[in-house]
């Protein structure tokens, strides 16, 4: 496996690690300022680059451990002296998220071998390739053995390139990675749907997607509700990283938490009233206030969408 390690208070380009398939992130903060720059700075790398992530560092307090995994890493090391924590961390999060080694485990032994894989005339298997986050369709490739065994080895998305006749790692000449979620075969056992986390284009041309030439226009427009929290979230944590002129979301940053939670509530107390009225068009405008407000008091809490999917699934 390929695993980097890097420090949080240096200067890192994310795209120097794109091709990692885990990282180990040190925190080697001692003053406040600098651990939350710690904290933004791998936030920032966990959202560009998706492999897991284990953080070793400064961790004094149960609150650490929580800035942490919702910065998106995927376990913090804790050791023999910090037991106490780690009894509040394990009640708080679940013991899975923390560990007393940096070693990340091996790739999970695959269901089905190539040999049990029904090959096209080629002896290739055609592969699927879908978006993790908001099931976009992105392209379709082929796969020969050598380029499936890669794929499971690594993490990464590997196919066979039909015009060049040789293996081809997603990503390695352009830095547009493909990073495997789950793959999945079909019921004929012929076709593979890989869900992948996707690093730029999926298509040479540059487009997200390779099906971005429409034969019939959708019959009925429709968004994708996730993927729409998705980008509201994206812009306010932009904001927030690239602050803007004028911008009435960096005006509530600027102001602070204190004013963010007294616009939440004023939100809420308005999607009541709104509520009172029969039509529903008022209390939909005020909801959709309301979500704004609460993204951001998200963005400002280190909160993501999967934290709060992860904790209605439970319920």
């Amino acid at each position: 496996m390929k695993i980097y390690t890097l420090n949080l208070l240096e200067e890192v380009r994310p795209e120097d690690y794109l091709d990692a398939q885990g990282i180990i992130a040190e925190d080697v903060s001692e003053e406040d300022a600098a651990h939350e720059a710690a904290i933004e700075a791998l936030g920032v790398l966990t959202a560009r680059i998706p492999v897991p992530f284990i953080v070793k560092g400064r961790v004094k307090r149960l609150e650490d451990v929580k800035k942490y995994l919702y910065a998106g890493a995927e376990k913090i090391y804790l050791t023999e002296d910090q037991k106490e924590i780690y009894e509040e961390a394990a009640a708080r999060f679940g013991k899975e998220r923390l560990t007393d080694t940096l070693e990340f485990p091996e790739p999970p032994v695959p269901a089905f071998t190539w040999e049990e894989l029904k090959k096209n005339s080629d002896g290739l298997v055609p592969v699927i390739v879908q978006d993790y986050r908001n099931q976009e369709v992105l392209m379709m490739a082929y796969m020969n053995e050598e380029a499936y065994e890669a794929t499971l080895a690594t993490g990464h998305m590997t196919y066979f390139s039909r015009s060049r006749q040789e293996l081809w790692e997603k990503g390695a000449t352009s830095g547009h990675y493909q990073f495997m979620k789950s793959l999945t075969l079909d019921c004929d056992n012929d076709t593979l749907l890989a869900k992948v986390a996707q690093i730029g284009a999926a298509c040479h041309t540059g487009h997200r997607s390779c099906f971005f030439q429409t034969v019939v226009p959708p019959l009925r427009e429709e968004k994708n509700p996730q993927e729409v929290l998705e980008e509201v979230s994206g812009v306010i944590h932009d904001r927030k990283l690239h602050p803007k002129e004028g911008s009435y979301t960096n005006y509530l940053f600027d102001k602070g938490i204190d004013k963010i939670l007294k616009k939440v509530g004023e939100e809420a107390a308005e999607i009541i009233i709104a509520a009172k009225n029969p039509a529903a068009e008022e209390t939909i405008y005020e909801m959709s206030d309301f979500l704004y407000h609460m993204m951001v008091l998200m963005e400002e809490k280190g909160i993501s969408w999967r934290e709060i999917t992860d904790e209605l699934s439970k319920r």
